[in-house]
């Protein structure tokens, strides 16, 4: 049966999809360049994705934080529902109060849901609005020494397709974190060490940082800057390994496999 990938194209539904395809499941992929687009912001184009598909890998652009969000999960949830899905796994914010009322809302579509509460993204470093810092040697944010549990997105893929073809996962929520706490100074390091190069962490005040922000992203950036980032997800689960068995990938490791994308 088919699985439709929303954010197919993005840094965990890409390798959501990939593993599907390699474990032999059908895939859609829910993207705005999909031969059938998808888009959030035009409901009109949720439907044709909809049709025949049983379970979908829910990721929402922007972010679950993001004004609208609630909307649009109520809407979708309960088209796919009255579509015929039968399992739903929402990509979810770790610590972010607007994303658990999306959580709620998915938990009563009515079908089989799973939650994955995710913290940072190691990839935000490689595939994302911080690569570009980095290739240039100064990674400055408005954030100070609160440690994050960063997360790999190999591992929320992972976790995904386990929910996504698995029995045993409905109506479980998992927070998904790295193996140990880590600053954003302390993971340019692991990035300086693993590539050679001189990359310098810097703190700059909110205001600051906010005004260099494209401003379709500044507030919601800024939120997860200075709200989220305040310590309350400065502690550890062990919920990767109780789902697949094995440790979750460190940092260190994401850094030096990674380490080419950050030498010019």
């Amino acid at each position: 049966m088919t699985t439709l990938v929303l954010g197919g194209t993005g840094k965990t539904g890409r390798r959501v999809a990939q593993r599907l395809r390699g474990a032999g499941v059908p895939v859609r992929i829910g993207s705005r360049t999909a031969p059938q687009p998808f888009d959030w912001t035009d409901p009109a184009t949720w439907q044709p994705v909809l049709s025949g598909v049983r379970s979908v890998y829910v990721s929402y652009q922007p972010d679950l934080a993001a004004p609208g969000a609630p909307q649009a999960i109520q809407a979708f949830t309960d088209l796919a529902a009255a579509s015929g899905v039968t399992r739903l796994v929402l990509l979810s914010g770790r610590g972010e109060d607007e994303a658990a009322v999306c959580e709620q809302i998915a938990r009563s579509a009515g079908v089989e849901s799973t939650v994955l509460r995710c913290s940072w993204f190691n990839q935000n470093f490689s595939e994302d609005h911080l690569l570009e810092p980095v290739l240039a040697g100064e990674v400055a944010l408005p954030v100070g020494d609160v440690p994050e549990p960063f997360v790999d997105a190999d591992d929320i893929a992972d976790v995904a397709v386990a929910a996504l073809t698995e029995e045993g996962h409905d109506g479980q929520v998992y927070e998904l974190t790295g193996p140990r706490l880590l600053t954003f100074a302390g993971a340019v390091a692991e990035i300086a060490a693993a590539t050679g190069r001189d990359i310098t962490f810097v703190q700059v005040p909110a205001a600051d940082y906010a005004a260099q922000l494209p401003p379709e992203l500044a507030d919601l950036l800024m939120y997860l800057f200075t709200t989220v980032l305040d310590g309350r997800n400065a502690h550890l689960t062990d919920d990767v390994r109780l789902i697949l068995g094995r440790e979750p990938r460190d940092f260190a490791d994401y850094a030096k496999q990674t380490a080419g994308t950050w030498i010019m």
